[in-house]
């Protein structure tokens, strides 16, 4: 079992910038496929990055790509996700997730750890 604990969500203006941590317990990192998903305010939960396990591949959904960078150190078996230029619509919850490598990265239905999320709030 992978237990993940998200960190750092808050209240910041739009344009400024937020970093979030997911650390993870019960099992090394390094072999799995880690993201970021997000629940927006009457969302259906959506796919914002992907790292693959060794950190050589990153994946953005297209509404963050260039504003959000993803990264991950195994030996600290956590993952991040640093976010700038912030709008009111990147506000929701983040949820940090893990999966074996695999297709369909983007698709949640793939990924087997959850965290219980970080709630983010974008001021206009």
């Amino acid at each position: 079992q992978v237990q993940l604990v998200e960190s750092g969500g808050g209240l910041v203006q739009a344009g400024g910038s937020l970093r979030l941590s997911c650390a993870a317990s019960g099992r090394t990192l390094n072999t799995y496929v880690m993201a970021w998903f997000r629940r927006s305010p009457g969302k259906e939960r959506e796919f914002v990055a992907a790292i693959t396990a060794s950190g050589g591949n990153t994946y953005y959904g297209d509404s963050v790509r260039g504003r959000f960078t993803i990264s991950r150190d195994n030996a600290k078996n956590a993952v991040y996700l640093q976010m700038n230029s912030l709008k009111p619509e990147d506000a929701g919850v983040f949820y940090c997730t893990a999966r074996t490598p695999g297709a369909f990265i983007r698709d949640q239905r793939y990924y087997n750890y959850w965290g219980q999320g970080t709630q983010v709030t974008v001021s206009s």
